[in-house]
């Protein structure tokens, strides 16, 4: 696997990362929010529910309108939000890139690269500063730089239209289902690398599988 990714990650006209997950260990600390949440409020979440909106919106799955549902009562969204954005920001504050992905963004330093996400620009172009990994991309392609976030393929397509490559040239790098189904829908061919959340899915559909951006390096 080792030699064949390698070999892939050479043949590839543009490599695509996506960031939750692939890039920072964010999602984790994101879904013990939740559970806190669910946990106070007598309920608990399973990974295997919450992974379904891993990579895209509440629109594929809604941990807010499933606790609604559980609990039959509304809640202060705004300051539920609002508390666990700081709890996120404090399991971070000592974050790294994840294994491997600096090593592997300098290795490909001369190919066309982007960040892909469903998140934010202030999310991840603020943490790319922060973890300096920015000059190693030619770009990010967040939420609000096409009509659909993941599963919908408009990100990568974006992706692989600023970059000026043909979608079926460009290697996508994810670690959640909604990541690998637009990736797919884009025409690019997918590296799955589940992470500590991820890990639950069957990724029987990516090209690609590995345990960590590590075995690139």
């Amino acid at each position: 696997m080792h030699k064949e990714v390698r070999e892939i990650m050479a043949q590839a006209k543009a490599v695509l990362f996506d960031f939750d997950g692939v890039i920072l260990d964010s999602e984790w600390p994101i879904y013990q929010s939740w559970k806190r949440l669910f946990e106070r409020e007598g309920f608990e979440l399973k990974q295997d529910d919450y992974v379904q909106c891993i990579g895209s919106d509440f629109d594929t799955w809604s941990p807010p309108n499933y606790l609604e549902e559980l609990s039959g009562r509304t809640f202060d969204w705004d300051r539920e939000n609002s508390q666990r954005q700081e709890q996120i920001i404090r399991d971070l504050e000592h974050a790294e890139p994840m294994p491997g992905v600096a090593r592997l963004a300098q290795e490909l330093s001369e190919k066309p690269t982007a960040v892909v996400s469903s998140s934010s620009h202030r999310w991840v172009d603020g943490w790319l500063e922060k973890l300096e990994l920015m000059p190693y991309f030619d770009t990010t392609v967040c939420r609000g730089d096409a009509p659909k976030i993941k599963p919908a393929p408009d990100l990568f397509l974006e992706a692989a239209r600023q970059l000026g490559i043909d979608p079926r040239d460009c290697l996508v790098i994810e670690d959640s289902m909604n990541g690998l189904l637009s990736a797919h829908q884009a025409g690019m061919k997918v590296v799955a690398v589940p992470n500590r959340l991820t890990r639950v899915l069957d990724f029987s559909r990516a090209n690609w599988t590995a345990e960590s951006l590590e075995v690139y390096g």
